[in-house]
């Protein structure tokens, strides 16, 4: 068999064994059963208008935007910036930086959590809207800096130093050029913290009061206590959306090498 056969089939089962858990748990949220039960036993949308008409599950999804909405915006200028400085040639300090930056990726979330939950905690900030935004934005910014830094590496730097010597200040520079080249990437960064922080579970435990629970925890906080289809309702929402934004990246990206020329 040729290598890129197996290579192609290779690729498709892994394809495959990542996407057939999603596609099951999808025909279930439009089931009019009370339980998550094969075969469906009939259709209904009876559990997205839980969704809408519950207060718990209500006020998930309106703290899941409203938090995740800050920590895009708020990881994606700390990334972004992290990224410049990480750009400058540092020798050893770029290395440490570099390290330090991507931490949060593989410290545990228990770790974490409960070393947010005691700064947060010292700070004023327990059970509030800000500490959850700080909490996720700590995990988000890795995944931006990962994304922009990729940008910004394949930025040729004569289209810069072109532009300052036509006598453009460096943030007319940024600005003008470099922002407009490395915009894939920082789109792409805010998908991925925006993702990240409706993900996520642990530290919103941790950090989240009573009136800061999101669509996540409160997800999790049903599969404990009632398993209800109501889960698989928000799934598709998160799946839907999930692949909706990624789409509109993916189309920006495409079109990023026209305008840039």
């Amino acid at each position: 068999m040729p290598v890129k056969t197996v290579q192609a089939l290779f690729a498709a089962l892994m394809v495959a064994f990542l996407i057939i858990p999603l596609i099951v748990i999808l025909p279930l949220a439009f089931t009019n059963s009370a339980l998550l039960v094969y075969p469906v036993p009939g259709w209904s949308m009876r559990w997205f208008r839980e969704l809408v008409e519950n207060d718990a599950w209500r006020r998930a999804i309106v703290n899941s935007l409203i938090i995740g909405g800050g920590t895009t915006v708020l990881a994606t200028v700390l990334g972004t910036l992290a990224s410049l400085g990480l750009r400058q040639r540092l020798p050893y300090i770029g290395a440490v930086l570099r390290t330090l930056f991507m931490l949060p990726m593989v410290v545990p979330a228990v770790v974490l959590g409960i070393g947010m939950q005691i700064l947060l905690a010292h700070l004023g900030l327990a059970n509030t809207y800000a500490a959850v935004i700080i909490a996720h934005t700590v995990i988000a910014v890795p995944f931006v800096i990962i994304s922009v830094a990729g940008a910004l590496a394949g930025i040729d730097k004569r289209v810069e130093l072109a532009a300052a010597s036509l006598g453009a200040s460096p943030a007319t520079v940024f600005r003008r050029v470099t922002l407009p080249l490395a915009m894939p990437g920082v789109l792409s960064g805010a998908v991925l913290a925006f993702a990240t922080s409706l993900d996520e579970v642990v530290l919103t435990i941790f950090v989240a009061g009573p009136n800061q629970r999101t669509l996540a925890r409160q997800m999790f906080s049903t599969i404990r206590e009632n398993i209800s289809p109501a889960i698989a309702s928000s799934a598709f929402l998160f799946i839907v959306g999930t692949v909706v934004i990624g789409a509109l990246v993916l189309a920006v990206r495409s079109r990023a090498p026209k305008a840039a020329a």
